[in-house]
């Protein structure tokens, strides 16, 4: 076991990081990757509101991004940012909500949700499904519809939609109508060591792994959770009857291999709309490549479009 692997490194690691990430925005007058990420795809709208979900982890803080269109009571989507289960990077995900709401036509709420090491696992999805459970419970008197409701998230935000995705199979609902998993981690049960990349030299290390995977879950023995690994070859079970799903991976990531198996799982349960690779690309391309990120970007749109039947 590598020394970050220990809980208590990786705790101290873990805070270390966000620690420094506070320090920077503030070095910055709060306008550091805030504004960065809203002078992207300049183009398109920033019309939000801000929102505060109960749960029964935390109160959830929430921005809800508004379509253009006027149509009454559009479809939701729920977005869940990155950050390997410890960073809090909201603002990083502002472009794709304003391009979902834009071009998709949805409410998108952007859910600033509990971190590790000081909400560890199974804190996080528990909260993330409590969120989705009370965004479809409450759409009339907040705007949108909630029974056109889909979900999903890029890195750890994807692992967070797939894990509400899999309590809403489990548990009866909400009916959601495309979980959307944006290079994904979905096996925490294999060691990042034993993980290849077709990169010598890719954007996700094992040290990462080591700090994000510890601080997130602890006890090594219960990352092989479904709603941690549902990649991994321990989880057996019917998948049938759960959110249709369009998983997006990239060539160079240390997590392609995992999304692949669980879309060939999701094929197997009927439930795969669609795996789509991006070429010559790592883990986080969106938030560097422009042209790239529009063409996926599109792709989320277009298939969040036709699972709400948006207008």
């Amino acid at each position: 076991m590598s020394l970050l692997a220990r809980p208590p490194v990786a705790v101290f690691v873990a805070k270390a990081m966000q620690r420094v990430t506070v320090m920077a925005d503030r070095r910055s007058g709060g306008q550091g990757s805030a504004a960065a990420s809203h002078a992207r795809f300049p183009e398109l709208p920033r019309k939000v509101r801000e929102l505060t979900i109960p749960t029964s982890i935390a109160p959830a803080r929430a921005t809800v991004y508004l379509p253009a269109n006027d149509e009454p009571a559009p479809p939701v989507h729920i977005n869940f940012h990155g950050g390997g289960y410890v960073m809090t990077l909201t603002e990083l995900d502002d472009p794709l909500c304003r391009f979902l709401a834009a071009e998709a036509g949805a409410v998108v709420i952007n859910v600033d949700y509990v971190v590790a090491p000081q909400h560890p696992f199974p804190a996080p999805p528990r909260q993330a499904y409590d969120v989705v459970r009370w965004v479809a419970e409450h759409g009339a008197e907040e705007g949108w519809d909630g029974g056109r409701l889909t979900v999903g998230g890029q890195s750890a935000g994807g692992g967070l939609a797939a894990a509400v995705a899999r309590q809403a199979l489990e548990e009866g609902g909400p009916s959601i109508a495309l979980q959307v998993l944006h290079y994904p981690p979905l096996d925490l049960a294999t060691n990042a060591r034993d993980k290849r990349a077709a990169t010598p030299k890719p954007v996700l290390r094992p040290w990462m792994a080591d700090v994000f995977d510890t601080a997130y879950v602890p006890d090594a023995r219960r990352r092989l959770d479904r709603l941690v690994s549902p990649a991994h070859v321990s989880d057996t079970a019917d998948l049938k009857g759960i959110a249709p799903a369009l998983l997006v991976t990239a060539e160079y990531d240390l997590l392609r291999a995992e999304g692949e198996r669980y879309a060939e799982r999701l094929r197997g349960a009927g439930a795969l709309v669609e795996h789509h690779e991006v070429g010559g690309a790592d883990h986080g391309y969106d938030g560097q490549d422009d042209d790239k990120a529009r063409e996926v970007y599109a792709l989320i749109a277009r298939h969040v479009r036709a699972a709400t039947g948006s207008a």
